[in-house]
């Protein structure tokens, strides 16, 4: 047997038999597939992200998607979500030139290896192996090269990078990361990634021979045609110092082997993953929901390095014991990612809301897509708004709620609601909104006045008033929980304005001008790229839908439940109107389209659910079913749109479980049918959480009664509460639909 071979094989042994799982019999992690959803459909792919859950060293290959067969090179560090890493690392044999500098890296994907705690690639040109498993602030590189070949490590920085070499042995490298923000008053952020590194054999020797060298902003090391042929590159990454790197570097990898690193992080793994146990289902949609649960880990990420952190929003280094999270989009992720962790990890989720409160305290920003250099700005609204309100309504409250309540309202009533301006001052246009209720759309064909708007994201005036609406409902119940009963009157009443866009003729939300005229376009296809004129990435009929809020009052507008329920059914029945070749030149984040409902899109993961309030709680079951059996596919093309890391797969494991949060903020979740017969969350407070589901099938999904502990319910809703004391949720299904279950129910909060 190859010797390279029978190593890989060793390490998977271990990998796989070593631990034992902590929660279950079964070990879950056996069907966690990075690759699915590795190619997209129009935008972005999932990377097969190599990390350990929620921490800050990760490491994915440099290339395009699955289906490209070359690697342009594997990152020493991947900074921020679904970028391509600094510090790029190549491999090669012979003398160093500067085509082995460009070149790319042929594979063979039916020999890859690749878990989220261990990836292995061979390059099948060269006969070189290259291994790589994750710490939380550390990580190896094993490459097995050919014997009796003269052998090349290649590391180039992506921005300014410095090197320094000690005997062969030991080097540090320096990369400046540097982000510029947007909009005519941008500033440029700087801040260094530090990596201290040792260079070994497989048996944990230093190597002789080697020669490390460095220009301008590439690093070599080169190993003679005698020396060892497996070499083992060991480092630590800091954002603090090299000093640090080095620390980082003692406390994980001082006598840690590659093999022994790929089984702890296993460990780790198996510490999330099978926190919840299914029964039932198929291997297919096991390998989905691992799969996506395995995605919502990806972010956020704790940078503290073992007492101190580097924090982007004042450039400092800070002391603290506690986690320091960054890397988030709550744009995506306060609908379904936020309200998991709310369940599965709810002390983790304190430690993020403490995480973004210290960052409104060092910037003076409430961040809304924040990372390691500072806050992001993108997409619309400010949305970390609807995290605080959801955690704090479910006893998640340990940090300073009011400095947060603070960075929320100083971002509704000081920032700017310019779509990707989010953290900068308020603008003209910002007080028309405050005064009239709703953001103006230009008059078609009339030139943008506001110099502060994106030439390429524009306006969008329907979802920025819906979104803000949101903000300030959230911002009102925030103010109602802490008392501040003048502070609610005033923003709940904001929060019902996006009612000042509904057109009854259209029975849409529609733009109108700033002289209170409305915009007359087609709600289907006008506003350009991503409709961005009007909306943003999906069109009008999506957006009639985007008041998780206040679902009362958009059934008033609609006219009543029955006729809601009518409406929404010609939502998931309506033409696009165009060739679909034609609608996705514009329309190309609509992906995943069921009539004009987009499954790929985040905007749309509480439709479905709408059924429930409209008196059809039936057609939630169907609809919820239909969506997970057709667009979430356990292969490389298994993702119906950008995933957003954790933004989507977080809609996968709540619906899988036959659970969804629709309104962030409110403290319970809508009841749908299962996926699986049995799942049973292991509560971290030690209690057990149970859905009961026996026989359920893509034929027998509907809900004919549900009782919780034993005691029958008429409801299809089940509050936070209920989850965490404990119990279970039992659902009789059959083949047919009871049309009357759920029927009649009202909301079990009303605050």
């Amino acid at each position: 047997m190859n010797r390279i071979f029978r190593n890989l094989i060793v390490i998977g042994l271990i990998a796989v038999y070593s631990i034992v799982p902590t929660f279950a019999q079964e070990d879950y992690t056996k069907y966690i597939d990075p690759t699915i959803g590795n190619v997209s459909r129009f935008l972005v792919p999932t990377y097969p992200t190599i990390q350990l859950p929620n921490q800050m060293m990760r490491m994915f290959p440099v290339k395009k998607d699955y289906i490209t067969d070359q690697v342009e090179a594997w990152p020493l560090q991947v900074v921020t979500h679904r970028s391509a890493g600094i510090m790029q690392m190549k491999v090669g044999l012979g003398e160093i030139s500067d085509q082995m500098w460009r070149q790319k890296m042929n594979i063979d994907h039916d020999l890859e290896v690749v878990h989220p705690w261990f990836y292995s690639t061979y390059l099948i040109d060269d006969d070189i192996r290259v291994s790589f498993s994750p710490g939380a602030k550390s990580a190896i590189y094993k490459i097995d090269f050919p014997e009796g070949k003269k052998k090349n490590i290649l590391i180039e920085g992506k921005d300014e990078m410095t090197s320094t070499a000690n005997n062969g042995e030991s080097f540090t490298l320096k990369e400046k990361i540097v982000y510029k923000t947007r909009g005519i008053f941008s500033e440029t952020r700087t801040m260094y990634a530090y990596v201290y590194g040792e260079l070994t054999d497989a048996n944990s020797n230093a190597i002789s021979g080697a020669d490390l060298s460095s220009d301008r902003q590439k690093f070599s090391i080169s190993l003679p045609e005698s020396s060892a042929s497996s070499v083992v590159l060991k480092y630590a990454v800091s954002y603090i110092s090299f000093e640090q790197a080095k620390l980082n570097f003692e406390k994980e990898l001082a006598t840690t082997s590659l093999e022994e690193l790929a089984a702890s992080g296993k460990k780790a793994w198996e510490k999330v993953i099978n926190q919840i146990e299914v029964k039932g289902g198929t291997e297919a949609q096991k390998r989905t929901f691992y799969t996506s649960l395995y995605r919502t880990y990806e972010r956020m990420l704790d940078v503290n390095e073992y007492g101190k952190y580097y924090s982007g929003y004042d450039g400092k280094v800070h002391e603290s014991n506690r986690p320091f999270y960054v890397d988030d989009w709550s744009w995506d992720t306060y609908r379904a990612t936020h309200p998991l962790r709310t369940i599965l990890t709810p002390e983790m989720q304190n430690d993020m809301l403490n995480s973004y409160t210290l960052m409104y305290e060092q910037s003076g920003w409430m961040p809304t897509f924040p990372q390691v250099h500072g806050n992001h700005m993108c997409m619309n609204s400010y949305h970390s708004s609807a995290i605080f309100i959801d955690g704090y309504r479910k006893g998640l409250n340990d940090y300073d709620v009011e400095k947060a309540y603070e960075g929320i309202k100083k971002n509704l009533m000081e920032g700017t609601f310019i779509p990707w301006r989010q953290g900068t001052p308020r603008r003209p246009i910002d007080d028309f909104y405050h005064e009239n209720g709703y953001f103006p759309s230009l008059k078609i064909g009339e030139e943008e006045t506001e110099p502060q708007m994106d030439g390429f994201e524009k306006r969008q005036p329907v979802p920025v008033t819906q979104g803000i609406s949101y903000d300030f409902w959230a911002l009102a119940e925030l103010a109602k929980e802490l008392g501040k009963t003048n502070e609610y009157e005033t923003f709940a009443v904001k929060g019902k304005e996006y009612k000042k866009l509904w057109h009854p003729e259209h029975r849409l939300f529609m733009p109108k001008d700033d002289q209170g005229e409305w915009v007359d376009i087609d709600p289907k296809l006008s506003g350009g790229k991503g409709y961005r004129e009007y909306y943003d990435e999906n069109n009008g009929w999506t957006y009639a839908w985007d008041v998780q809020h206040d679902i009362a009052g958009l059934t008033q507008l609609l006219g009543g439940k029955r006729a809601a329920e009518e409406r929404l059914d010609q939502l998931f029945r309506e033409p696009l109107g165009i060739r679909k070749n034609e609608f996705f030149v514009n329309g190309s984040n609509s992906t995943g389209l069921v009539g004009q409902f987009s499954m790929g899109n985040e905007p749309s993961f509480h439709i479905p659910y709408l059924y429930n309030y409209f008196g059809a709680p039936w057609k939630t079951q169907k609809r919820t079913r239909f969506l997970l059996d057709v667009w979430f596919k356990d292969n490389i093309f298994g993702i119906p749109g950008d995933e957003d890391g954790g933004g989507m797969t977080a809609f996968v494991v709540f619906t899988s479980m036959g659970l969804y949060p629709v309104t962030p903020g409110l403290p319970f979740y809508n009841i749908t049918s299962p996926v699986f017969e049995e799942t049973t969350i292991n509560l971290t407070n030690g209690k057990k959480f149970t859905v009961l589901a026996k026989g359920a099938s893509r034929t027998k999904k509907y809900i004919q009664k549900a009782l919780i502990n034993g005691e029958e319910i008429t409801s299809p809703f089940i509050t936070h509460e209920q989850i965490m004391t404990g119990g279970t949720l039992e659902l009789v299904l059959d083949e047919l639909p009871n049309k009357e279950w759920g029927k009649h129910a009202t909301i079990p909060y009303t605050f």
